[in-house]
Parts: C-alpha cells; sequence; structure tokens
C-alpha cells in the first residue's frame, strides 16, 4: 500500500498480485554486524558477510594498504564507497582506475584488486555464486532451502561493448517522481536513498511486497524498525507471528518474497538506508529515468 505521494504507486506492480496467494515462504534474516565478530579479520580490514538467497554483503571497515582481491570471479559484483575521503585503486583484468569515495563501482568477472588508499568502510555485492563468500556468511545456515518464491538466478544481458569497471558518483540531486537513487548491472540493483533526519513519520510507511524475489535492506547509519508480516495459507504450520525488528547500523535485514513489509527510521539523527536485489528489479527498470546508468545496462528483451 503506497501513499498517493509516493513514487512506487506508478509500478506496474504496485495493485496486480495477492500475496496471500502462496502456498509457503521464505525465511526472514537480520545480521547485526556490530554486535558480533567478524568472519575476516587481519592487520587490513575486519569483513562481515551474510546473505540472501541471490546476494551476498561484505561489509568491510579497512585501514590504508588494503587489498579486496578475487580470483576467477565469476560474475559482475559491487563496490560501493559510502563515505568521501577514501579513495580506492581498482584493478581489473588489464584494466587499471582510481574511484573516488562517495560512489559506486561495478567490477567485471575474472581477477581484480580493489586497494584502500586511507581508513573507511568499503561495502562489496557479490551473488551467492560465489560460493567461498557464501560459505562464510553467518545466516548460511537460514538458506540451505531456498525461498520457494523466488526463481533461479539468471543475470541481466552483458553490457554494450563489454565488462569494465564502470564507476558512478553517488552525489546525484534528488528528483520530483523519482524513487532514490537507483543503479543497476548484470547481476545486481542498487538504491541509495537519501540520509533521512530524523524518525520517519509512523502515520506515511508503506506496507508492500514482492511477489518472486527478495530484497535486502543494508542499515549503514541511524536505527530502523522492519516490520514483516506473513499473510495466512491454507496450511496453518506455515503462519507466522508479525516481526518488528530493531536494527542498528551497520546490518542487513533479509525481506523474503511476498512477505508484506515496511521500515521505518527511528533514531533522531542520520538514517541511511541502501536496498539491495538480484537481479535488477524488472518494475523498477521500466520507470523512466528511475535507474541512472540504463543506457548501460539494457534490459532483458522478454
Amino acid at each position: 500500500m503506497y501513499g498517493a505521494d509516493d513514487p512506487r504507486s506508478r509500478l506496474s506492480t504496485a495493485s496486480k498480485s495477492d500475496s496471500s496467494n502462496a502456498s509457503a515462504f521464505g525465511v526472514s534474516t537480520y545480521a547485526r554486524f556490530y554486535e558480533t565478530e567478524p568472519q575476516l579479520e587481519n592487520e587490513h580490514e575486519r569483513t562481515w558477510y551474510a546473505r540472501g538467497q541471490n546476494f551476498l554483503v561484505a561489509y568491510s571497515e579497512v585501514r590504508a594498504g588494503a587489498r579486496l582481491a578475487r580470483e576467477n570471479q565469476l560474475d559482475e559484483y559491487v563496490l560501493l564507497l559510502p563515505d568521501e575521503g577514501i579513495e580506492a585503486k581498482v584493478r581489473a583484468n588489464d584494466e587499471t582506475r582510481v574511484v573516488s569515495g562517495y560512489s559506486i563501482t561495478f567490477v567485471p568477472p575474472g581477477d581484480s584488486v580493489v586497494e584502500l588508499g586511507a581508513a573507511g568502510r568499503a561495502i562489496r555485492l557479490f551473488t551467492t555464486r560465489s560460493a567461498d563468500l557464501a560459505a562464510l556468511a553467518s545466516n548460511a545456515a537460514a538458506y540451505q532451502r531456498p525461498d520457494p518464491n523466488v526463481p533461479p538466478f539468471e543475470p541481466w544481458p552483458d553490457p554494450p561493448g563489454g565488462f569494465r569497471v564502470r564507476s558512478y558518483s553517488l552525489d546525484v540531486p534528488e528528483e520530483p517522481g523519482r524513487f532514490g537513487k537507483i543503479w543497476r548491472c548484470t547481476t545486481f540493483m542498487v538504491n541509495v536513498f537519501p540520509p533521512q533526519r530524523g524518525p520517519r513519520d509512523p502515520e506515511k510507511l508503506s506496507p508492500h511486497h514482492h511477489d518472486d524475489f527478495q530484497q535486502g535492506s543494508l542499515a549503514i547509519a541511524g536505527r530502523y524498525v522492519h516490520h514483516l508480516r506473513w499473510p495466512w495459507t491454507t496450511n496453518q504450520k506455515e503462519w507466522r507471528d508479525d516481526e518488528h525488528e530493531l536494527c542498528g547500523s551497520p546490518s542487513l535485514c533479509v525481506i523474503p518474497a511476498r512477505v508484506i513489509h515496511t521500515s521505518a527510521a527511528v533514531d533522531p539523527g542520520i538514517n541511511l538506508l541502501i536496498d539491495i536485489f538480484s537481479p535488477p528489479r524488472a518494475d523498477f527498470s521500466a520507470m523512466p529515468g528511475w535507474v541512472l546508468n540504463a543506457d548501460d545496462y539494457p534490459m532483458p528483451e522478454r
């Protein structure tokens, strides 16, 4: 249910489906990185891993000189540098590019290294086809059984001219009628919301669901309450209580397909949320002007 002033009320998927048609649901998970030890720690980085069915988040606190390397990477991945004042040198296959902080970068398949020149945060998003990383996820056991409403992962078409390092500044002005700041590649769609000062108005929430994909909500500043509701099915054993989970930052909430949900910022200071989808969303992609790099990554023909 979107308010009339919510840009999502114009989506093709806004009113045509009914989540009560599901016969079973996947699981929700909450990874509170601030409460747990990292899965990887050395002199240059502390990295936490958490996953959904198709995607995983590697959240790193790095020192100057950190090298985040991948060998024989199967598919394109995302590098998000949410802070200004940090710079990274991205080496991918035969290409080298320096990217600034406060940016989102798509890194090609194959061999790559991200070298950080200063201390800060580096967030990487991979598909769970990277089995070595998926095994490290703190919530890996929850996804031994897939979400029954999510089809097998299929990447979107290769970019025209082939894969290369593509980087975009997050410094994009807001526009009326556009929802957040959205970029996509072959494997991911990422929506970086503008920072919100203070709590969300409890009279202007947006409970909704997604028929056939999960959502990852990554909090990197402030605190959020994630409200989730499972519709009743014909099998009472599938019924579940509502969830109202308070998560600080950094943290990841993974929302199953067909589960009604909305997230509310509650911190009196700055709240910042990033939504993650894998593969990209077709309904967001169909909205003119919403995907900021749409010309670089085509939609499937279907």
